[in-house]
This record gives structure tokens, sequence and C-alpha cells, in this order.
């Protein structure tokens, strides 16, 4: 065993909880058609299951894990990653290859909501890929792609929710920008219930968007986003600061901004904020 009663990293399999998590999906009417592994410590779900992927595990083969040690969000940002949370990650083999799958992270995030609504949370989405309640972040998405010279091969979704971590034993300047399941309830948080109606979710979406393609993602998508439409926005994308008013997405998921000038630009990944007229 190691540091903390946790066995090795790379020691898994389809122990209890991929058990409970296969049950709860059956209890909702779904047969779960894939692997899911679960290990008590993995540095990340996603390279974990990257790692089978490209040895040739099936589509929707599933990697959950009680706690990471090097979770992260977008650009490398770290994700804490404590026991009684929600680390996920999912295999999808998109077909056939096709610019639709550049928003299955929209996708996620819708899944991600509407489990949470499931759980009695009203959950909005924060362009690219964060899920927030009360203001404040509950959950994240992290969508890792590989292609080869015939297309997309496959995607990784990496999806993170805080279910049961309590803001009060984080350091200040954290603890006031997140939340979670058992916060916002007041009471214990059920990660396997999470887990399950984020999948049944993020099933129904991705074959909804393998049907009618991306508009009738990006249309859900929309009426679940921050009330940040015509308003005045601030992105960071890379050392690339923009201002401008948050008019849409496009077709690939993309943000498009219209700047000062009357032109629009289109971020494809990046941070932003609102930002707040001062009154005289």
């Amino acid at each position: 065993m190691s540091e903390a009663g946790h066995p090795p990293a790379g020691e898994a399999g389809e122990g209890d909880a991929a058990a409970r998590l296969r049950d709860a999906l059956r209890e909702a009417g779904i047969e779960w058609p894939a692997e899911i592994e679960h290990a008590l410590v993995l540095s990340s779900t996603n390279d974990r299951l990257k790692e089978r992927a490209r040895a040739g595990a099936a589509a929707w083969t599933v990697v959950l894990a009680d706690a990471q040690t090097a979770g992260r969000g977008r650009q490398g940002r770290r994700w804490v990653s404590p026991p009684g949370n929600l680390h996920l990650s999912v295999l999808l083999r998109p077909s056939p290859p096709g610019s639709r799958w550049s928003v299955l992270p929209l996708a996620a995030g819708l899944a991600v909501a509407e489990a949470l609504g499931e759980a009695g949370l009203e959950a909005r989405l924060k362009w690219p890929n964060d899920v927030i309640v009360s203001g404040r972040k509950i959950g994240g998405i992290l969508a890792e792609g590989s292609s080869s010279a015939d297309g997309l091969e496959f995607v990784v979704v990496g999806i993170g929710v805080n279910v049961a971590l309590r803001p009060a034993g984080l350091p200040e300047e954290v603890a006031a920008a997140v939340t979670s399941v058992a916060e916002e309830n007041a009471r214990a948080g059920d990660r396997i219930a999470v887990a399950a109606r984020v999948l049944a979710r993020l099933s129904v979406w991705y074959h909804a968007l393998a049907r009618e393609g991306p508009q009738v993602v990006q249309a859900a998508w929309r009426v679940r986003a921050l009330p940040w439409w015509g308003k005045t926005v601030e992105a960071l994308a890379g050392e690339r600061r923009l201002c401008g008013i948050a008019r849409d997405l496009d077709e690939s998921g993309a943000l498009v901004l219209e700047l000062e000038d009357g032109t629009r630009a289109l971020l494809h990944s990046g941070e932003v904020r609102e930002v707040r007229q001062s009154r005289d």
C-alpha cells in the first residue's frame, strides 16, 4: 500500500465503485456498453484513458478515480481532486469524423448541468467549459482528442464535479470561487449517483449531435449559458487579451466577440470574464 492507505496508482479494476455505477446506470434503463475501470488514486483519469485508447479500448470505456494526484483543467491548470468528488473520463470514438465533434465539450457541459439539475441545483455554463452554481465553479470539462491522417481517432472527455468538497477547508482565494453539491444542498452528495446522471445525459447529447449536428447542442447550451450575450467581456487566450461584446457561438463552438471597431473575432479557447460597467 502507498501513502494514506492507497494502492499504487496503476492498481485498478472494476471494483465496488464501478459496480455501483453500472448498477445505477442500469436502474436508469442504461446497460453501459463498455468497461468501467475504477482506481482509488490515479495521476489523471484522462491520462489513464488516453493510454487505454491508444491500446484499443472500446468506445464508452470509463475511468473513475477516487482521487487524482495531477488532475488538470484547461491550459494545464491544476484541478483540486480530493476523495469524495467526481473524477471521471469517458472515451468517445466519433464516427464519421467531421467538424461537428468540435462541440463535444459543450455537450459534456450540458450533460453535467442537467445532471446537477436532477440533483436540485440550477447550473449555468461558462464558455468554454466551466459549470457554475450560485456564481461559483462546481465543475469543469477537459476534452482531449487524437487525430491521424484519416481524421479524428478518439476523444477523451474528462469531467470533474465538486461533490463532497467543503470550500471552508480551502485557501481563502480558492474557497470564494468554488462550491459543491454538498455545500449547495447542505447534505452529503453521492458521486456515483452524479456520475450515473452525467453519463446518461452525455449519451443523450452525443447521439443527438450525431443525428442532428452541432446546432442542437449549441441551442441548448445557449439556454444554459451565463447571461452574457450582448454584454462586454474580457477574454484572455494565451498572451492575447481581447475586450468585446459576446454575440454568439459559431458552428464549431467558438465564442464570437464583437470588437470596439465593429469587427468580429473568434475565440476557440481561453478565459473569459464579464466586464461590469462602473456607475457614476
